[in-house]
């Protein structure tokens, strides 16, 4: 079990992305769960998907930190790609933590918009470095922990399963994944140069209610209320570990509270106080099994009727380009350090999606 040397209570946390579905899910927990917490929210609202909804999570954050006496939300719209808005933030604000959400999502998306990309995933992230690195100019005490977004992609083609954060990931099949490999990569050298505690977070194909409309699950259950026939790629035979946003939230949290040591290797120089966990169920599903699943609960929810002929809706599809056959995490690690391992199952998290989808949109 690592040793909690992070405490949350009474500190200024910057949560960037914190419009996007893992960010703002954070920053409500924190608000429930963490006295007297101070949450600095970025995010610029971009159109990649629906922004209703993207408002919608705001204003559940919003509405959250007023039962939260001590605590305190300020929200801006910007971009991380933006050097002197990140300076800004960081010269104002003064953030002891860092989790950074903010990022383009989406491999097929990346295929034929890659300069999106590059502006967020790198540029973005370099910025954010960059001012992690000059909060202790000084003599400061500067950021005591930077937690940051990766990916089950960049685990790429691996044919060794489940994937275990020793595995080698050099062969990425996606822009995406190369650029959240790249961010592992950077992290790692200034955690070495500069002594930044950081630790990057795999995570395993994120869902819940009020989640990204790219998504599969969330596609689906739009194409069969719209009467559409979804497409299963590789003919059903894709598996994933699903892993509820619940889960991913208490993950995030626990890792955030466990920065790495700092210390010094026998040359008398600093190790990189530096780590990357998976975060999955660690259970993959077979992707017709979890489109059976959906359409149960979007029926018992109320969202398609119960004579809905599922079967005239749906086409099996060869593979796309970018996508892997299965995702599967190892999550030992997770386990032994931080004594958790997310549990919930697919039915009862498609169950809360499919309630969730029928207050929201009809």
């Amino acid at each position: 079990m690592k040793k909690i040397n992070v405490t949350l209570t009474k500190k200024t946390v910057l949560i960037t992305g914190a419009a996007g579905f893992i960010g703002a899910n954070l920053a409500l927990e924190l608000f429930r769960s963490i006295p007297s917490i101070k949450i600095v929210g970025i995010d610029n609202l971009n159109d990649y998907y629906d922004v209703s909804i993207k408002r919608y999570r705001l204003k559940e954050i919003e509405e959250a930190v007023k039962a939260c006496p001590g605590s305190s939300w300020e929200f801006i719209q910007n971009t991380i790609a933006d050097k002197n808005v990140i300076e800004a933030v960081f010269d104002q604000y003064k953030p002891q933590i860092v989790v950074n959400l903010a990022a383009q999502a989406g491999v097929r998306y990346s295929i034929t918009n890659p300069d999106v990309y590059m502006e967020s995933n790198i540029i973005g992230f370099y910025n954010i470095l960059e001012a992690c690195r000059h909060s202790y100019d000084n003599g400061n005490p500067g950021v005591e922990h930077l937690v940051y977004a990766s990916s089950s992609s960049v685990y790429g083609s691996n044919k060794k399963v489940p994937y275990s954060v020793e595995d080698k990931v050099d062969h990425p099949v996606s822009l995406y994944a190369a650029t959240k490999k790249s961010n592992e990569l950077m992290a790692h050298a200034y955690s070495k140069l500069y002594n930044i505690p950081s630790t990057g977070l795999r995570f395993f194909t994120v869902y819940g209610p009020a989640g990204r409309p790219d998504m599969a699950y969330f596609g689906f259950a739009d194409k069969l209320r719209n009467n559409e026939t979804i497409k299963i790629f590789n003919y059903g035979n894709c598996k994933r570990d699903f892993t509820y946003i619940d889960d991913i939230v208490e993950g995030v949290k626990r890792v955030m509270q466990a920065a790495p040591e700092k210390r010094n290797g026998e040359d008398g120089l600093p190790l990189p106080p530096y780590n990357v966990y998976n975060i999955g169920n660690n259970h993959p599903e077979n992707l017709l099994d979890f489109v059976d699943i959906l359409q149960q609960e979007l029926v018992k929810a109320g969202v398609l009727p119960e004579n809905y002929d599922f079967e005239s809706h749906k086409e099996l599809v060869p593979m796309q380009p970018g996508d892997v056959p299965i995702t599967y995490a190892d999550t030992s690690t997770l386990e032994e350090d931080f004594h958790f391992k997310p549990d919930t199952d697919l039915r009862s998290g498609i169950r809360k999606f499919a309630e969730w989808y029928k207050e929201f949109y009809m």
